[in-house]
């Protein structure tokens, strides 16, 4: 029964997209003005993965970071200046954003074959798409269009990206926050099906969870054994683990078995499986049996998260360089770095 209401709400979702076209985006925006636009984002993004192959989590998360706060405009590529306060600079974004050197990397490229045309914003949504198909997950049609904010919202990142320590009623309230349901909530965290987190995102779990004194009983003693020799208790925190324990650089539906094994690394994963009677758990189950099911629903949530507070039209711009507004591409300020580039997670 639980699938069967996962799969009727994405025919819905797809019957709301082919009625509204995208919400004024179209993935044949660019058709004219920039018809090699993705066979450029492909490439970089594809040299890149050969000596980090963790980059598609990486761009992921940058999406999502951005989508989250003031809608997928590309503020979270904004660096410190004497007018922005970054958004990579908030207690979520601190030490966990990588590869805006990339992100960069492909609006030269993309400058280069088609000037002032293509949004910073609509290269992290198209570089999320190429993400996972490099890493064995979906693709999905992109509806494009957006322009950039000419702001950031570091207040606004503070208060709206979920943490690695959130209980699932706060999980659902950020999503909602989004327009996004139970089940989006469900299937995006499914792209920590790749990718790594610091220690500090879960160490409690390992040694004081909830000021116990005692591990977290959600935690498989086997892995819990496996992640204290990654994080031992006096550690500065900054070593990396596996998000995901099986596949860790493929885009499956391991992430959801590892949950059911209780290897679920961060408290705001294992959460969706363990907190009693949680209507997740359903979908859990559903997305670990079926792959194709998971696919399905990543495809449509990832299509209706970019369509987050999009800017349109005359509204915002498109800028020239990724990491700053149009005109003030100087005076970094508040220790702000120049290439956006930011430590791993």
């Amino acid at each position: 029964m639980g699938s069967m209401r996962i799969v009727l709400g994405v025919a819905l979702w797809c019957a709301v997209l082919m009625h509204t076209g995208y919400a004024q985006l179209s993935p044949s925006f660019y058709s004219q003005t920039c018809p090699f636009l993705y066979p450029i984002v492909f490439r970089v993004i594809y040299e890149a993965s050969h000596t980090d192959p963790r980059i598609g989590a990486s761009l992921i998360r940058l999406h999502f970071h951005d989508c989250f706060v003031q809608g997928c405009d590309g503020s979270v590529l904004l660096n410190n200046t004497d007018t922005i306060v970054s958004e990579q600079d908030a207690f979520p974004n601190r030490n966990s954003l990588k590869r805006l050197d990339v992100v960069n990397k492909i609006k030269t490229a993309v400058e280069e074959e088609c000037p002032n045309t293509v949004s910073c914003a609509d290269i992290l949504t198209i570089a999320a798409e190429v993400s996972s198909i490099l890493g064995g997950g979906p693709s999905w049609p992109i509806p494009l269009g957006r322009r950039d904010s000419l702001t950031a919202n570091i207040t606004l990142a503070n208060q709206n990206l979920p943490g690695p320590f959130s209980t699932l009623d706060q999980l659902k309230a950020s999503f909602l926050v989004q327009g996004l349901n139970t089940t989006d909530l469900v299937t995006l965290s499914g792209a920590h099906t790749f990718g790594r987190a610091r220690c500090s995102a879960f160490i409690n779990r390992l040694y004081n969870f909830s000021g116990t004194g005692n591990p977290d009983p959600t935690l498989n003693t086997t892995y819990l054994q496996t992640l204290r020799l990654i994080c031992p208790q006096n550690s500065t925190g900054n070593n990396l683990a596996n998000l995901d324990l099986t596949t860790p650089n493929h885009f499956d539906n391991k992430y959801y078995s590892n949950l059911q094994n209780l290897n679920g690394l961060l408290h705001s994963d294992q959460v969706l499986l363990s907190t009693p009677n949680a209507d997740t758990i359903a979908i859990v189950n559903s997305f670990s049996n079926n792959q194709s099911l998971f696919f399905l629903n990543f495809r449509v949530s990832m299509i209706k998260m970019a369509n987050i507070g999009v800017l349109t039209g005359d509204e915002g711009e498109i800028r020239l360089q990724c990491n700053f507004v149009n005109g003030n591409s100087a005076g970094l300020a508040r220790g702000g770095s120049k290439d956006g580039l930011l430590s791993s997670l």
